[in-house]
This record gives C-alpha cells, structure tokens and sequence, in this order.
C-alpha cells in the first residue's frame, strides 16, 4: 500500500493526457489517476471522497464552481479546509494549476494552504498563490508599459514611503508649525487611508484623526508633492500596486486577456479587502464569474489599511447569482 501511495514515474513514448485506473485492493475500489507531462506519467492515489473529508456546508462550498460562492466563515470553522479542498477539487475537474489564482493577505498562508492541498495532489502546488500586492507586483512588471510606467519601477516599502513623506513635509516646512502635527506614520497612514478607502483626506482626518482637521489642506499638499516626487523618480509604493492595477483592469482588452490566463480566482480574508482590493477582485472575475472568496463578515484586522467588510456586504450585488455558504 506504500507503494501504491508513493508518486511514480513512468516514461512512454506516446500515452493518453489522462488516465484512471480501477484497483481493486482489500475490497475497495481505488482510483489511480494519470498525468502526461512532457512524456512522463505521474500516477498518484489521490481520488479523495470529499464527504468524508468535509462537513455539509463546507462540502457545499468546495463542490460548487458553476457560480461565485461567498463563503461566511467564522474562527474555527474550517475555512481554510474550504480552500484547500476546493483547489484540489478544481484541480481534478480538469481546471490547469496556472489557470487558478489564490489570493491572501499573507504568502505564509498562501503556501500552507496549496501544500496542504499538494498532499492530497502535487498539481496542486503549481496553483498560484500570494498576496494582492505580490500579484500585482507580477502583473505590472509585465505589462506596467500600456499605462506608461517602466518596467523598472522601484518599491518603497513601508519605511521607504514614511521617510520620502517626511522630505516632503520637511520641504513644505509642515513640521515648523507652532502646534504638534502627525508624524511621518501618520501622515502615510491618512494618505494611505485616504486612497483604500476611495475618501478625500478631509474625509480621512475627520473620521479618524479629527484633532489634526485643521492640516487637512497642508497634508493635502504633502500628497501631491509626495505623487510628483514619485513619478519623477519611477517609484511605486505598496498603494500604487493596487492603483495601477486597477487602471489596468480598466481596459476591457487587458481585462478580458487576464481573464483568460485566471480562470478561477479565490480570495481568503475577504473582511480584509479594502476597496481598491474589492475592486481588482471584481474585475479579475467579472467576465467568467468563477470566484469564491471567503470572509468573516464580524471580523476585520486591517482596518487601519482602509479594509472594510463592505465588500463582503455588496458581493451579492456585484454578483447576483452567487451562493452564499454560512460555515
């Protein structure tokens, strides 16, 4: 039976794409399923009888792939088995690994979940995973020239972006005033809010710092100092990712193209998503409406990020006919 478990590769010169083969072994009946791969067949006992697997809701969850699923899931109740399972279950429903993208808020969690899935089978580790801004890092790097940015972008992180706002600010001599004013992860973090959250930084300040309203028109200023500076420089920081992503999957032609290459998207954390994040969601599966994302409409631990469970309130809207799994 170890044997039988193992992964084994045998060459042909010419074999069918896919195979399954009975086995009967100790009155059960096994499937073995086949993959040519460059002449190579991978023969793996990976046929996996997900009810036994999985509970009703989850189950429901994973087989459903005819139409965008929201997933409701709470701590503990299993969603990360959701994921897992639903990659394994496209995987072996004739889905390619490179046509499914799953994305997370962290890259951890991304591998886990695929090398969970991977045990059950190794195609699945072939899936691409990985956060929101790695993607579009991806993405941009590729095809950032149709929006005429180069290609070779320079990435502030979050400590490069907090010290070239402080340039900015100490500049526009904004830290010489006689009353305290925000300090540099402040300032990143109102211009950073302001554009997740699709809200102007009068808007910002008001909701959230309302005892710095009264510099509302100088971080104003620091913005736009801090875009040029930028620009002139080729930089992106991590807001910019998703900006110009965004701008990308505008175009209905670039659109359609990246909806050929993903042919199913899945979202974990969705309660995470900040708005320009809903908004690359939608457009990543506007067109085929293949997508699950799963959330916890009660929890939300990037807020400070401008995430909202909004999104997870209008998916119904934007998709009409998805169905909606309550862990």
């Amino acid at each position: 039976m170890l044997f039988l478990k193992r992964i084994l590769f045998f060459c042909f010169l010419t074999t069918p794409s896919f195979l399954v083969l009975p086995l009967k072994k100790e009155g059960l009946l096994k499937m073995l399923c086949v993959t040519n791969i460059k002449n190579c067949v991978i023969i793996s006992l990976n046929m996996i009888n997900l009810k036994e697997q999985l509970n009703c809701s989850q189950y429901e969850a994973v087989r459903t792939i005819d139409r965008p699923v929201l997933v409701i899931a709470g701590a503990g109740s299993g969603k990360t088995r959701v994921i897992e399972y639903k990659v394994l279950y496209l995987i072996q429903n004739n889905f390619s690994p490179s046509s499914i993208l799953l994305l997370t808020f962290t890259r951890k969690s991304a591998e886990e979940m695929l090398s969970r899935a991977g045990k059950h089978d190794p195609r699945c580790t072939e899936v691409e995973g990985g956060t929101f801004h790695s993607f579009c890092f991806k993405i941009l790097k590729r095809y950032s020239r149709i929006i005429g940015i180069s290609n070779s972008f320079i990435i502030l992180d979050e400590g490069d972006a907090e010290d070239l706002l402080k340039k900015c600010a100490s500049e526009l001599k904004f830290f010489n005033k006689e009353k305290k004013t925000p300090n540099k992860r402040t300032l990143r973090k109102i211009i950073s809010m302001s554009i997740n959250k699709d809200m102007t930084i009068k808007e910002v300040i008001q909701r959230y710092y309302p005892y710095y309203i009264e510099f509302s028109e100088d971080i104003g200023k620091i913005r736009e100092k801090y875009f040029e500076y930028k620009i002139n420089k080729n930089y992106l920081d991590y807001d910019d990712l998703l900006i110009y992503m965004k701008v990308l999957l505008e175009d209905e032609g670039f659109r359609n193209m990246i909806s050929e290459r993903y042919r199913y998207i899945m979202v974990d954390e969705y309660q995470d998503t900040n708005k320009l994040q809903g908004d690359i969601t939608y457009y990543l599966a506007e067109r085929h409406k293949n997508i699950t994302v799963v959330g916890d409409d009660a929890q939300s631990i990037y807020n400070f990020r401008g995430a909202s469970h909004e999104n997870i309130m209008k998916f119904p809207n934007l998709f009409p006919e998805c169905k909606i799994v309550r862990l």
